[in-house]
């Protein structure tokens, strides 16, 4: 038989309740010891009274008679004496209405017992003396301490108190029970959902959401396990789309080079100059593909080497438009620049001149012939602000911040003549998160695009 397994519900129901019991059976016990105590100490007392006022009339009694005699073995008029203290004609109340609960002596000067069961005169009893009016001690009346309940009404009362008691306790138990119950299904209901989301997350279902219906620790966790499921619900899909689209990318440029040798194994296409350029072209996209994957793995990994040193972002601006001034009248577009005569930053000059290399690189191939492109460095508050803009085509609003995501490429027709490989801009932006700035996209006064990068202001 396999080993018997308590569910968390289980687990807290019967942690509470044992709580409940213990606190239960507990405050049983200790109000039985105090009714028991308390109502033991109230005979106790009442028969104290009562004793108190039997040698006081006794007393009287033997002013009258000068002796004993007229009580030696007279119980008559013993009970005859304690029915008229109970009856009370002076309206004191001083007894109560429940008559003896005691064994009782009385016993002369010379300690010979007048009245009194055959028992030993107990030591330790409750004692009164009695004195005549002149101060002389003739007797004493002596009583029993009650350590138990002896009289039948007394035996019946508390055994009618235990019965409600343990009475109170079944209904209390009955009461506990339910109330832990739905308590600990109060309680675990958030918990529940959690671990039914738990293994639909683990299962790959990344869709599901649960329920939040609180706002303490446990609405709290709700909250983050549904962003986390909304997270990994979105890098599957840019998982998905990401190897999608790398299987896309190289798919062309492969069929290209299967292509064409299989053109010249079977003889159609001859081994040319012109045919091995073609060749060595498609392998050079490849091998753009290949790096600006390798490029862009590192930089989401923060693996991309940062040395950052005191740069001049103006100076690196004009370094690379000069490296592009051939380039951009080769196609018939217009550089110009706008830049101040230093701009100090700290950073790493070769991840700078990547970001904007990648930045004229795309307005290179996103701008018609004959237009311009224009990029302006200034100071903004704390910040150096770089805005980089080019003439027509633009992009709609709805692309502009598509156009920082992988492979992403404004033309339908994903022509890699014009596109590239679609990771620049992811590449910038990482360059530039990783410097602590920002990059955004918005229309440009020329008619195009303009792309806005916001770096950390440091003076030299």
């Amino acid at each position: 038989m396999g080993k018997l397994r308590f569910g968390i519900s289980a687990k807290l129901f019967c942690g509470i309740f044992a709580t409940c019991m213990l606190v239960l059976i507990t405050m049983h016990w200790g109000v039985r010891l105090s009714f028991e105590h308390g109502f033991i100490d109230y005979i106790k007392r009442g028969n104290e009274q009562r004793l108190a006022l039997l040698s006081e009339a006794l007393a009287d009694q033997y002013e009258q008679h000068g002796n004993w005699e007229f009580l030696r073995n007279n119980n008559r008029l013993v009970w005859s004496i304690l029915r008229s203290l109970e009856q009370n004609p002076d309206g004191n109340n001083h007894l109560p209405p429940h008559g003896w609960r005691t064994q009782f002596w009385i016993i002369d000067q010379h300690y010979h017992v007048l009245i009194g069961p055959h028992s030993p005169v107990p030591q330790e009893g409750i004692r009164n003396t009695i004195k005549t009016d002149s101060g002389h001690i003739v007797g004493w009346v002596i009583g029993s301490p009650p350590e138990r309940l002896t009289r039948s009404a007394d035996i019946n009362f508390d055994q009618q108190q235990r019965r409600t008691s343990w009475l109170i306790v079944g209904l209390s138990t009955l009461l506990a029970a339910a109330v832990t119950w739905l308590m600990s299904r109060g309680l675990l209901a958030p918990v529940k959902r959690l671990v039914a989301g738990t293994h639909q997350l683990a299962a790959g279902h990344f869709t599901s959401r649960v329920a939040v219906s609180s706002n303490d620790e446990l609405g709290r966790l709700a909250q983050d396990f549904n962003r986390l499921a909304s997270s990994l619900e979105k890098n599957e899909s840019m998982r998905r789309a990401f190897m999608a689209d790398i299987s896309h990318e190289l798919r062309t440029p492969l069929a290209i080079l299967r292509g064409e040798l299989e053109a010249m194994q079977d003889g159609v296409r001859k081994l040319t100059p012109e045919a091995v350029s073609s060749l060595l072209t498609e392998v050079a996209t490849l091998t753009k593909l290949v790096d600006d994957l390798h490029q862009l793995s590192l930089s989401d990994e923060g693996a991309l080497a940062y040395r950052k040193s005191q740069t001049d972002l103006a100076a690196l601006l004009e370094l690379v438009a000069g490296n592009f001034h051939a380039r951009y009248a080769s196609h018939g577009l217009t550089l110009q620049l706008s830049l101040p005569e230093q701009a100090p930053f700290f950073g790493d000059p070769d991840r700078l001149v990547q970001l904007f290399t990648n930045l004229l690189e795309n307005s290179l191939r996103y701008t018609d012939r004959g237009g311009t492109v224009k990029m302006t460095l200034h100071s903004a508050a704390d910040r150096w602000r770089l805005l980089v803009d080019d003439s027509a085509p633009g992009v709609a609003d709805a692309q502009r911040e598509q156009i920082f995501e992988r492979f992403y490429r404004t033309e339908g027709s994903r022509n890699r003549a014009s596109g590239g490989s679609g990771l620049g801009l992811a590449i910038c932006r990482n360059i530039v998160e990783a410097h602590g700035g920002v990059m955004s996209a918005d229309h440009s006064d020329l008619g195009g695009l303009q792309i806005r990068v916001e770096l950390p202001h440091v003076k030299l």
